[in-house]
């Protein structure tokens, strides 16, 4: 079963259950494949599916952010579990020592000598990490693999 198949049937699950907040993240979910999926006239596939999600797991880290800066605890803890709901549909991540064995071995593979060189290593990384790893962790470690010694 593709991801998508599984996002709708936890929809079904909730509508059975009547979970009103995880119902509501899974429309938003599929509310956004479906936009895609009109705008592009394409048929989403998994890893387009999970970049929609990361997306989203993003804007809601944002949003906890200026909320709690804000002192609106209340909305902070919707966004909380709307995160919640989507990190569920995230891929299992990498230890912080996978992540730094693909850096390394991404530095070797594209030949990278310095800073310059970073956006032929983030080429490489990218599509073996997305999904699996937080993407700005990810640069910095590029980063200090190319820093000048």
């Amino acid at each position: 079963m593709g991801l998508r198949e599984q996002i709708t049937e936890d929809m079904k699950t909730a509508m059975r259950a009547k979970d009103a907040g995880r119902l509501a993240t899974v429309r938003l979910i599929l509310a956004e494949i479906k936009r895609k999926e009109v705008d592009e006239r394409i048929e989403v596939s998994d890893e387009q599916t999970v970049a929609i999600v990361e997306k989203m797991i993003k804007q809601r880290k944002d949003s906890i952010t200026q909320f709690e800066a804000g002192g609106r605890a209340d909305l902070a803890d919707i966004e909380k579990a709307e995160l919640a709901v989507l990190l569920a549909y995230m891929p299992a991540g990498l230890s912080d020592a996978e992540v730094a064995a693909e850096v390394a071995a991404a530095v070797a593979a594209s030949g990278a000598a310095g800073p310059q060189d970073m956006g032929k290593v983030m080429a490489i990384v990218k599509p073996k990490l997305a999904g699996r790893a937080d993407m700005t962790v990810v640069s910095a470690l590029v980063k200090k693999a190319l820093a000048p010694a």
